[in-house]
């Protein structure tokens, strides 16, 4: 075992984590800890954008009313107002870091327009903009001499003393199979969230929660975990294939949804139709899927020209092409899918949790931001925001200058039988996976909660 000291411990390498290792170096030493390779995240995935007031016809009280719109009355208008009135500085930042974003013939940003948006407020990179985020972040974090990146490091359990506060965490070294002890004066779980406990989900392997899951087990409040964002439009593939989103911008260019018979539904639904919020949307998919008995939706985006379709998504385009499905001239096969996690690691405006020394941003946090439901590219904004509030209120109180103190206590790791181990644990995360999809989905009853309950027991 060894021990490795910093100022700063940053558990999550996706946009919250990244950036604010690079905000944090300048104030102390900084290890990032990330259980696969540093772009293994929802951001990398993230296709849409990032949702900020930069158009002259926008204006920052239409954006936090679309926010608290779609959060069904349950957002804390103070974190959404933060979010939205920082919005552009956060964007100068990223472009100043080299982020590069469309940019019309005139200069302006290339706006589009997402599900919830009454106003073209999304930036983006093509359709690939948490990936142009993430590279841009990791390429500023390698340079960084006070910025340690430790990838393939699972984090098992958080440092908590007999006073109840945090000073680090346990973490497994995945290629050596030693459990390292990171002490840290300030520690931040930005680890994502947990959409992989459902059977389809846009999310990588990784998104399995286990940053809100220690935070709980030490005894910091968890909130609104029931809030599970279904994204409406997750391609059809097989069961034994891993879905792919196909991003909200696309019904943002004038994508209609059909039922397979040719029948535009979403005017039945909401006054906004196709571009109504996420929740109303998946709601209504899943309800014309399991009336008509069908195994899918089409999103029909004929209307758009195939030189507009393939260079304004260059990566749905590709996708779509290897799957069969000629677009635009044919009909993209959609089904909704674990997405985005609303609730979790209960913090304030500065990103405290109820443990002091412990900090949680993005995914990973409950801040208010999204009440019941997320506004379409308000998550990279809310992550970049908050990171920031967390180290400002860590330099704030001094709390960076705390000593942690010895810990001498070693982790104990056991005998077992590893591949007999390795079994039960697959068979257990798949059992879980289906039980999750068919009791605890986008549609819930009292009934088949309880018979989740029961079934988890046994597990």
């Amino acid at each position: 075992m060894a021990v490795f000291r910093s100022t700063f411990l940053i558990l999550g390498s996706g946009v919250t984590g990244l950036s604010l290792g690079l905000k944090a170096a300048p104030h102390g030493t900084v290890n990032i800890v990330t259980k696969k390779k540093a772009n293994e995240s929802n951001t990398n995935y993230a296709q849409g954008g990032i949702a900020a007031v930069l158009d002259k016809t926008d204006d920052f009280q239409y954006h936090i009313n679309d926010t608290l719109e779609a959060g069904a009355g349950l957002c804390h208008h103070d974190a959404v107002e933060l979010i939205v009135k920082t919005g552009p500085v956060m964007i100068r930042e990223l472009i100043d870091l080299g982020a590069r974003f469309n940019i019309q013939n005139d200069g302006t940003f290339e706006l589009g327009r997402e599900g919830g948006h009454s106003h073209r407020r999304i930036v983006h990179a093509h359709d690939l903009t948490g990936r142009e985020i993430e590279n841009v972040l990791i390429d500023n974090v390698k340079r960084s001499s006070n910025v340690v990146l430790f990838q393939y490091h699972f984090v098992a359990d958080l440092v908590i003393d007999s006073k109840g506060r945090c000073w680090g965490a346990w973490v497994w070294d995945e290629k050596n199979l030693v459990m390292h002890l990171f002490l840290a004066s300030v520690t931040i779980v930005c680890t994502g969230g947990c959409n992989r406990v459902y059977y389809h989900s846009t999310n990588p392997y990784i998104a399995t929660g286990d940053g809100i899951a220690m935070a709980y087990r030490a005894g910091a409040e968890i909130a609104n975990m029931e809030f599970i964002q279904f994204h409406p439009t997750a391609f059809k593939n097989p069961p034994d294939e891993e879905p792919f989103l196909i991003s909200e911008a696309v019904r943002g260019e004038g994508a209609v949804l059909r039922t397979l018979d040719g029948h535009a539904f979403m005017p039945a639904y909401h006054t906004m139709k196709d571009l109504a919020p996420r929740d109303i949307v998946a709601r209504a998919i899943d309800h014309e899927m399991k009336t008509r008995g069908d195994a899918c939706v089409h999103l029909d985006v004929s209307h758009l020209s195939e030189q507009f379709f393939r260079e304004r998504f260059p990566h749905i385009s590709e996708y779509c092409i290897s799957k069969g499905v000629d677009v635009p001239h044919d009909p993209i096969p959609v089904v909704p899918a674990a997405h985005f996690t609303c609730g979790g690691v209960v913090t304030g405006l500065d990103a405290e949790t109820t443990i002091p020394g412990l900090f949680a941003a993005g995914e990973a946090a409950c801040t208010g931001v999204h009440g019941a439901n997320r506004l379409a590219s308000n998550s990279l904004l809310e992550a970049l925001v908050f990171a920031t509030q967390a180290l400002n209120r860590s330099i704030e109180t001094g709390m960076h200058r705390h000593e942690p103190p010895e810990i001498h206590a070693t982790w104990t790791t056991g005998q077992h039988n590893q591949s007999l181990e390795a079994v039960r644990i697959v068979n257990c995360r798949d059992a879980l996976r289906r039980l999750m999809w068919d009791y605890v989905g986008i549609v819930r009853t009292d009934d088949r909660l309880n018979h989740a309950k029961i079934r988890c027991n046994v597990l």
